[in-house]
Formats: C-alpha cells, sequence, structure tokens
C-alpha cells in the first residue's frame, strides 16, 4: 500500500525505503528552506520591478513575460547561497551529507490560463524524471514559493506507479538534450517543439492526488513516480523550487524504485554534487550508469493511502 507521510519521525535510510516503494513525504518548513524561498522571492522582485509576480503575467507581453524567465532562472542556479540552503535543508532533513549528492535548485514557473507553457516555463506532461535518464534512486524535493492553490499545483497519477505506460523515452539521450534541448528552451514561446519523453498511450489521470505544503514545506517523491504541472486556471503564476538527490550507498548498490517502463540512455549522474564539499560523484559510477542498458521488471499496481507518522 501507497501512502503520503507527514512529518515522519524516521531515518533517512528509513525514509528512502519508503520512497523507492512509491511513498510520498511532506516535510514542514525548515530554516534552511524558508531561506531558500526567500532568495528566490528577492531575486524574484528583483527581476519583475513594481509588478506582483504572480499576477505580472496580465500586464506583460508574454514575449517580455519570458525573455524576463530567461535571465531570472539562471540567475537563481548559479547563486551561490542556493547551493548553501540545500546543504542545509540535506542536514536539517536528516541526510548524511558526505553521502548525499544533490543537483543545483531550479525556480520552476506555471502560469495561468495558457499564457506561457513551452520553453523557459514548460508545462510539464505525465511524465517519470526516470524517462529523462535520471537513476531509479533519485529522489526530488519539491518547494512552493508563494501560496499553492489545488488549480495550480502540481499532480502524482498514483494509479501508475506500478503499471507500466509506453512512452518515448527510448529516444531521449541526456547528453543529447543538454547539447541541443535545453539550450533552446528560451526560442520556445507558442509551442514547444523540441524531442521530449511523453506517454504514447491514453492515460486515465484520475484519481489524482495533489499535495499543497505551505511556501517552504517540501514535497518528497520517488523519480520513478507519475506526474504533471495541473492545468492552471487560478489567475495566479505558480513559483517553486526543486532539486534532486542520490544517496552514494544506493548508487554503488543499485538500490531504488523499480524500472517498469523507462528506456533512455544516458545519465544525470554527473550533475550531483556532495553536500559537504560539493565534488561529483566518482567517474566510474557515472560510467557504470551510462554504459548499463535499462533493465525492466513489471510489478502489480498497490492501493493508495494517507498517514500521518509522528
Amino acid at each position: 500500500m501507497n501512502s503520503v507521510f507527514f512529518d515522519p519521525r524516521l531515518t533517512d535510510d528509513a525514509r528512502r525505503e519508503r520512497l523507492y516503494a512509491g511513498q510520498l513525504f511532506v516535510l514542514s518548513p525548515t530554516r534552511a528552506s524558508l531561506a531558500l524561498v526567500e532568495l528566490a522571492k528577492e531575486l524574484i522582485a528583483e527581476a519583475f520591478g513594481g509588478r506582483d509576480p504572480e499576477r505580472a503575467q496580465f500586464e506583460m507581453a508574454v514575449e517580455d513575460y519570458a525573455a524576463l524567465l530567461a535571465v531570472l532562472k539562471p540567475k537563481f542556479i548559479h547563486d551561490p547561497r542556493a547551493k548553501k540552503h540545500i546543504q542545509g535543508i540535506l542536514c536539517e532533513t536528516g541526510c548524511d551529507p558526505e553521502k548525499t549528492y544533490f543537483d543545483v535548485a531550479r525556480m520552476r514557473t506555471s502560469t495561468s490560463e495558457n499564457y506561457l507553457t513551452s520553453g523557459i516555463a514548460y508545462a510539464f506532461h505525465p511524465h517519470r524524471d526516470t524517462w529523462y535518464s535520471a537513476p531509479m534512486c533519485q529522489i526530488n524535493w519539491w518547494i512552493p514559493i508563494y501560496e499553492l492553490e489545488p488549480s495550480n499545483s502540481m499532480a502524482f497519477h498514483t494509479r501508475y506507479w506500478n503499471r507500466p505506460v509506453r512512452n518515448g523515452s527510448r529516444e531521449y539521450n541526456y547528453a543529447e538534450w543538454n547539447r541541443i534541448g535545453r539550450q533552446e528552451a528560451g526560442k520556445h514561446i507558442k509551442t514547444d517543439t523540441r524531442k521530449q519523453p511523453k506517454p504514447e498511450e491514453p492515460l486515465e489521470l484520475d484519481p489524482q492526488l495533489r499535495l499543497l505544503p505551505a511556501p517552504g514545506g517540501m514535497i518528497v517523491f520517488s523519480a520513478a513516480h507519475l506526474h504533471s504541472t495541473v492545468r492552471n486556471d487560478s489567475g495566479r503564476a505558480r513559483f517553486s523550487i526543486d532539486f534532486r538527490t542520490v544517496q552514494l550507498d544506493d548508487v554503488v548498490a543499485h538500490r531504488g524504485a523499480t524500472n517498469i517502463d523507462s528506456e533512455c540512455t544516458g545519465t544525470t549522474m554527473r550533475d550531483y554534487l556532495r553536500a559537504t564539499d560539493l565534488k561529483h560523484i566518482p567517474e566510474e559510477l557515472c560510467l557504470r550508469y551510462e554504459s548499463e542498458p535499462p533493465r525492466i521488471a513489471l510489478a502489480t499496481p498497490p492501493a493508495f493511502a494517507l498517514e500521518k507518522v509522528s
């Protein structure tokens, strides 16, 4: 049975075991997560000037809005304070900083009324991050910057945790995406023609689960979960932050969620930085993930429930 855990008193080892089994975690804001959100708000306010960033789309041409995000988002990624705050989050939430590796924090936006849904503000279709060359041991951390509403959040499509989806991941290679696809994000304003892994069969998206933590709160989930950007009709743009982690023991042991449908090539393993000193994962481990073909195993879908653990 899958569950949602709220602020559980679990070790990181126990938490990862549950995450790999499809459980979802909601964690309350910490000092470091709130500091990360405040950094994001500072850069957002600077970028939008006197405009309300959640409603600025109603005052700006879409081309100008996209150009603004094309400057704002890399500025957030490369601000050294962002990495320091992630290091703080990992320590505050019980991760072993000697063995936990993270990638850079990214700012995401979801505008309202289909204003901008491509390129720099891509509205993600239902997908697993593992379709994008993420390892099965990757864990995703998702943090809202402003208050969420059900109509501007993200959705988990829980029936597909152990149910394979026919998809285009077999045509995706992470190195090629970095070489071409990511660099062209700012060019795609009206439509997005970049080749990305998508479902190749009709999906039953309901029931779906939308979790609404407070700003600075965290949704933590396996990269193997099928999730999507909710169609935003709230009248307010959603701003959020996400980053990903892997734990070295799990990387070495190839421990993680079960791969039921991901066939991509390449690996994101070189993106992760150790929480103590920002060193990369040893290259021999990266090569192992890059050279081994995906192995797919089938499983049966579980039930889904909510739990509060203290």
